[in-house]
């Protein structure tokens, strides 16, 4: 039996399965109007409790997310992102310690990745929720739980339908995760719909006139165009740009700066790191290698890029955090 309701917040659809506690569903294919599932045969007047056995389950169906090709290629690609958790756990904890969490407070790490954020935020002794659109990375993320002897919540899903109740969280937290959201409106949006009144939204960003903001305007020139109305990510990374899209909708905006440090014993070591572990940067060489002049030329622009933000044997990471609280 299957009861369905549409969210107000978001495309997302709702299914409530009753079954017995035994039963077992598994996945069988996505199709453009959700997911088929395989049931196996079950007492529809089970002995037991009333409620007991209840599965609820939600996504977004990809015939109601415009965008949601572009969200498939960021899933697969951020799949190689994790050797790169060691980088951005410094960052981690500066973005933590910015947004004041206290301990007992309820958080929400957007774009969690390999939870680098949501395991500092725990060991500040919040309780902690992640998501990310990635399951690689969520995996890694819960043995990085495991393992760090703290409990979090980790959910898979996206930044444009965030699968909470509204004012859930005390602090929503995301570092270089939302931006890639490609409707910006819609990922604030969200993001503040399950922050309580009073509580704080922090982030960190790429500024576009820096390294990363560079990197990915790279990128962009030899990727296929993104689809009509979706954001570039380094736009986050402007500080009057993140003013209007917090709007009036907070108080307190507050900004700071920081850098992260990737070592490297020269720049194309860099080079072959980004190749291996960054999203966008593994797609476009393996797109660009039966071109081998174009791939040449990424090379030599990318190349020209670090040498402005390498020295000492490590890359110089610029970025943005922002804080503010929701009225």
């Amino acid at each position: 039996m299957t009861s369905t309701n549409r969210s107000a917040h978001t495309n997302e659809e709702m299914f409530v399965l009753i079954s017995t506690p035994n039963l077992v569903y598994r996945i069988l294919t996505p199709t453009e109007s959700g997911v088929v599932f395989e049931l196996p045969e079950f007492d529809p007047h089970p002995a037991q409790a009333p409620g007991e056995g209840r599965i609820q389950l939600s996504f977004t169906t990809m015939s109601n997310d415009p965008f949601a090709q572009m969200k498939a290629t960021q899933r697969e690609g951020w799949a190689f992102f994790a050797p790169l958790e060691l980088l951005t756990t410094p960052a981690a904890f500066k973005l933590v310690r910015f947004a004041g969490v206290q301990p007992g407070e309820k958080v929400l790490d957007v774009g969690c990745g390999t939870g680098v954020v949501a395991v500092t935020a725990a060991r500040f002794g919040a309780t902690v929720s992640g998501l990310d659109l990635t399951p690689a990375l969520l995996e890694k993320a819960r043995q990085n739980a495991e393992l760090a002897g703290v409990s979090i919540e980790f959910h898979e899903g996206d930044v444009e339908a965030l699968p909470f109740k509204d004012a859930a969280f005390d602090v929503v937290l995301s570092q270089f995760g939302h931006i890639f959201g490609p409707r910006p409106s819609v990922a604030v949006g969200e993001m503040l719909r399950v922050l309580r009144p009073g509580g704080r939204i922090a982030f960190s960003t790429w500024p576009p006139e820096l390294f990363s903001g560079k990197f990915f305007t790279l990128m962009s020139s030899y990727l296929p165009s993104p689809p009509a109305g979706a954001a570039p990510p380094v736009q986050w990374g402007n500080p009057d740009i993140v003013r209007e899209r917090l709007g009036d909708a907070v108080t307190g905006l507050t900004f700071d700066r920081d850098i992260l440090y990737t070592p490297g014993m020269s720049p194309e070591h860099i080079i072959n790191l980004f190749e291996r572990t960054g999203g966008p940067m593994i797609k476009l060489v393996e797109s660009l290698k039966s071109e081998p002049a174009r791939l040449k030329e990424l090379r030599s622009a990318f190349r020209a890029i670090i040498d402005l933000s390498y020295r000492e044997n490590q890359l110089h990471q610029s970025y943005l955090m922002t804080r503010a609280t929701k009225k």
